[in-house]
């Protein structure tokens, strides 16, 4: 048992990404948007108070904290990630949630099929099955990256799917 697993351990990758969903506003960016969304919402808040319709005010302040949590929920979610490897052996596709859970997938690249719509819709899935068995992965992704992705992945699965020359040699 521990010899296969040293093989299994020393078996090349053909392929191996790691898919995470894109977040276009960096701390800072979103540092510089909050400060720009308190100091606007102060602002105008005080002018509602010298008027006399200071409920406004704490009105604005809700306004800015609720913005500040939704950027917080998007910033959780976008812990998600994919890693994807194709070795002789298999095709390992690994979900990490943003709550730490890990799901894991096992197929034989020899019968994984990698399905994608070509040109890709917006709702279009990427799509690895084997057996009877489905698993959509990179539904974060735009429609041109799971396209993309797609390709790269059936041309490492080809790859995988080549006989070696050493393996050649050593059946002669």
């Amino acid at each position: 048992m521990s010899a296969q697993f040293d093989k299994a351990e020393s078996a090349p990758l053909y392929f191996d990404a790691v898919l995470r969903p894109h977040r276009s506003l960096g701390p800072t960016g979103f540092f510089i948007l909050m400060s720009a969304v308190c100091v606007v919402s102060f602002g105008y808040g005080i002018v509602f108070i010298m008027i006399g319709a200071w409920p406004i005010f704490g009105f604005l302040g809700l306004d800015a904290l609720l913005i500040y949590f939704a950027f917080r929920m998007s910033y959780r979610s976008g812990r998600l990630y994919e890693t994807v490897q194709v070795s002789d052996s298999e095709l390992a596709i690994t979900r990490v949630h943003p709550n730490g859970r890990v799901q894991s997938w096992k197929f034989n690249p020899y019968w994984a099929q990698v399905h994608m719509a070509d040109p890709p819709e917006h709702d279009s899935p990427l799509v690895v099955s084997s057996h009877g068995r489905q698993l959509v992965i990179g539904s974060f992704l735009t429609p041109e990256e799971r396209l993309d992705f797609s390709k790269a992945l059936r041309a490492s699965l080809t790859t995988a799917r080549a006989p070696r020359a050493s393996e050649a040699v050593s059946e002669s």
